[in-house]
């Protein structure tokens, strides 16, 4: 009788803590509902009209997004961009916090340096662009000081590296924090133990930092993705509308397309990009969980 009435008295302050917890999510799940679900329900049925969004064309849109060679281009730069940027900037941001760490008290100004690029304008980081990469610019110069022909890197295959390199040097510094966030949270004791047992660096870094560092490595990529489509304002405004074949991304193409008002191309383009992302997104939850499950086993 007694287990009886304990168990309901859970069952009470569980329901008790659902209804807590619907009421104070309440808000923030209309919100993102009027804002962001109904919206995106909208695109999803413009993706299959006209571009007034009142004759119904079927897959007409969807077939002309993926036979259009804006649209390839445009998209193999934008993977080619994520795949070579996200691994590099995680690599590069990492080794940035441990030299921090190692460096004791000085490491603090060693992140406050990486963390000025941050505060930097737009407008100046596409002037200084400008200065160093045209056909005159600096790095020109140089090159034909040296005796070699000048270079205008920005007409040229080399503005996709160009701007790879602008966005380790901008975002760095802020993966470099989150990093030092997750070294923060991994037990001193553990590294002092290793040290009575004589290991190295290299089996410090693979034992006890790496996966330490494993919850703060998928957040960090997260929001490393998220910075990546921001990388747009910079190409826009030093190349304009068509930059460079290699730089085009699928930032560009939208844009383009909305200002022509090519709405069911976007749309349809939209609900293509957002599959797309779901579909890498499921892949990456299942190779997490079956680790998870072969750790465990």
């Amino acid at each position: 009788m007694r287990s009886t009435c304990i168990w309901r008295n859970r069952n009470k302050a569980r329901r008790a803590g659902w209804r807590a917890a619907a009421l104070l999510l309440a808000p923030s799940l209309l919100g993102m509902a009027v804002f962001y679900l109904l919206p995106f329900l909208e695109v999803i049925r413009r993706s299959f009209t006209d571009a007034a969004g009142r004759r119904f064309l079927g897959l007409a849109n969807y077939q002309t997004v993926l036979t259009n060679r804006a649209f390839h281009t445009a998209a193999a730069n934008t993977a080619r961009f994520l795949c070579v940027c996200i691994p590099a900037l995680l690599a590069v941001s990492l080794v940035m916090a441990l030299l921090a760490r190692a460096a004791g008290r000085h490491g603090q100004l060693f992140q406050t340096s990486f963390l000025l690029p941050l505060a930097v304008p737009v407008a100046s980081i596409v002037l200084l662009w400008k200065v160093l990469f045209a056909q005159n610019g600096l790095v020109s110069s140089l090159l034909a000081a040296l005796g070699a022909a000048p270079v205008d890197f920005m007409g040229t295959g080399a503005a996709f590296w160009v701007l790879i390199a602008t966005y380790l040097w901008k975002n760095s510094g802020y993966d470099l924090v989150l990093w030092s966030a997750g070294l923060d949270r991994i037990p001193p004791a553990q590294y002092e133990a290793a040290a009575v047992d004589g290991a190295n660096s290299w089996q410090v870094f693979r034992w006890i930092t790496w996966p330490g560092l494993r919850p703060t490595l998928y957040l960090t990529a997260l929001l490393s993705l998220i910075n990546s489509f921001k990388v747009f304002r910079e190409a826009y405004l030093v190349a304009g509308q068509y930059p460079h074949e290699s730089m085009y991304l699928l930032q560009h193409l939208f844009n383009n397309w909305f200002l022509n008002l090519e709405l069911g191309r976007i749309t349809a383009a939209a609900v293509l990009l957002v599959g797309g992302m779901l579909a890498v997104a499921g892949v990456c939850l299942a190779v997490c969980r079956y680790r998870k499950r072969k750790n465990l086993c």
